[in-house]
Parts: C-alpha cells; sequence; structure tokens
C-alpha cells in the first residue's frame, strides 16, 4: 500500500467512524430487511405496540413516470401485513424537510398502490415520517403528527394519509428522546436500544460491514459525477475537487487530511473525494 492508500484509507475510517443513523447511507443500511429494528422504530413514532413489518428496504428508488420528471429514492420503504406502506427519511437540514417534500413522496407512493380498475377506497394507508436533525417547528415537541380536517366543522378528514415529524434534537427521557440519542450516536455502544446497536455495530465495526460503507462511498462519488455532470454550471464537479486536493498534496507537501480541510470539504464528501482520488493514482 503506498503512502496516499494509506491515507485514504484512514480517511475513509475516519468518516465511516463519525457516521450516525441521521446519515442516510448508514441508516438505510442498518434497516435494509431489518424487520426487528424497522418494527422497533415505528412502534416508537407511532406509539402503537401491534405494528409487524412484512417487508422493508432502504434505498428504494421511485422514478417519475414522464419523461424529465422528478424521481425520488426513499431512505426506508416499509410495508406492514395489512399493506400499509411507510416512507421513512433522516433529514440534517431544514431545506431537506420541506413540507411539500412529504406531499410529494407520499404521492409517490399512492400512484404505485392501484392496480388497473382497482377502486379508489381500496388504497392502503401510507405514512411518510421525517426524522428531523432539527425542531421542525421550533415548539420543542418530541413529534408532529399532521392532521386534516374538515374547516367548517372541526371534525378529522382520514384520508389515509400520514406526515409525521420527529423532533431529533428532543432530549426528553422517554422513548423519543431515546431515540433522538440512539440516532447521534456514533458508537455503537452508547446506542440504548438493542437492534439499533447491533445494526450500527455491524456496519461500523466488523470487517465485512466496514467494507460495504466504503463500497457506498464509491457507489456515492458516481452518482455525484454523473449528476454534475448534467449541472456543470451551477458548482464544481467532484473531478475538479479531486484536482485541486491532488495539487495541494503535491505542491504544498500535505497530507490527505490538509489538503481536504484546507478545500473546505467536509464530512462524508471527504469519503467521496477520497474513492476518487484512489482512481487516478
Amino acid at each position: 500500500m503506498t503512502g496516499l492508500d494509506a491515507q485514504i484509507a484512514a480517511e475513509l475510517d475516519k468518516v465511516i467512524d463519525e457516521l450516525t443513523l441521521f446519515d442516510d447511507d448508514l441508516m438505510s443500511k442498518v434497516f435494509d430487511g431489518n424487520t426487528e429494528a424497522t418494527e422497533l422504530l415505528l412502534r416508537i413514532v407511532l406509539e402503537r405496540e401491534d405494528i409487524k413489518v412484512l417487508r422493508v428496504k432502504g434505498q428504494v428508488e421511485m422514478k417519475s413516470p414522464y419523461v424529465g420528471g422528478r424521481s425520488i429514492r426513499l431512505d426506508i420503504h416499509a410495508v406492514l401485513g395489512d399493506g400499509t406502506e411507510f416512507d421513512v427519511e433522516v433529514q440534517r437540514s431544514e431545506k431537506g424537510s420541506h413540507i411539500r417534500r412529504a406531499r410529494f413522496n407520499g404521492s409517490m407512493m399512492d400512484s404505485r398502490m392501484l392496480k388497473k380498475n382497482q377502486k379508489f377506497k381500496e388504497l392502503r394507508d401510507a405514512y411518510v415520517i421525517f426524522i428531523c436533525q432539527h425542531d421542525k417547528f421550533g415548539e420543542g415537541e418530541p413529534v408532529y403528527h399532521i392532521d386534516k380536517v374538515i374547516r367548517e366543522n372541526g371534525k378529522p378528514y382520514d384520508d389515509g394519509a400520514y406526515t409525521i415529524y420527529v423532533n431529533g434534537v428532543y432530549q426528553g427521557e422517554d422513548n423519543f428522546g431515546k431515540l433522538a440519542h440512539d440516532f447521534s450516536c456514533t458508537k455503537a455502544d452508547e446506542i440504548y436500544y438493542k437492534p439499533f446497536a447491533d445494526g450500527v455495530r455491524h456496519f461500523k465495526e466488523t470487517k465485512e460491514g466496514r467494507e460495504i460503507m466504503c463500497e457506498s462511498f464509491e457507489r456515492l462519488a458516481d452518482k455525484i459525477a454523473e449528476e454534475r455532470a448534467e449541472q456543470r454550471a451551477e458548482q464544481a464537479t467532484v473531478q475538479t475537487k479531486v484536482s485541486i486536493v491532488k495539487s495541494l498534496m503535491e505542491n504544498m507537501k500535505w497530507t490527505l487530511d490538509q489538503a481536504l480541510t484546507a478545500s473546505g470539504i467536509q464530512g462524508k464528501e471527504r469519503g467521496v473525494i477520497a474513492k476518487q482520488l484512489q482512481r487516478t493514482i
């Protein structure tokens, strides 16, 4: 292994070590196919003990049927035994949890539920749940349920579509407080709920799990490079950043860590740039 290879490996290790369940790359892998962890999550959020997950998958792409239309990728797509569907998203930023995003995600699930000639009343219930690393509505509540009512009489208007925002900075001693705590932890040993801890431990503390995480950064690098190719005028491409980092290392005799920091590259993007840089050597 060359010196640069070692630096790249160290940078990727550092990025993976700092991931939490608020990072969709880790979160979607922990819950992918993990019905036990998903049931626990939904039981906490819905405050119900009767949740039984039939199947769950992470990073589910739902493509627009229209050319040029916007597609989406759900962090977690879960289905209960009665057909109820869930989209669970983790969001660090206010922008990513925009209220119209919940509407769009819900509509994409709805559009796939009915087959030709099925009656509309057969449309199954659907939930869009955002677990935010911020207090979405600033009221200090652990969770916010978006309910529909008839304006003229105040009675519920229940069409089977539900939106819930979880306050990921809530610090209460209840289950929501423990959930917010667990999603913020970088170490499995600090997590309260065992199903969450076991998942995080696998992807962060085992050789197999860490290799899967490294591969995800490689795929993410490819995806970003492809997107940037379509949006060249918006900002520098990943390849441009790779060139900048490589130049700083060669000309300034800096380490990879120093060059990334000087270039203002933070968080998961450090792993993406490191993986791309590895391809150039």
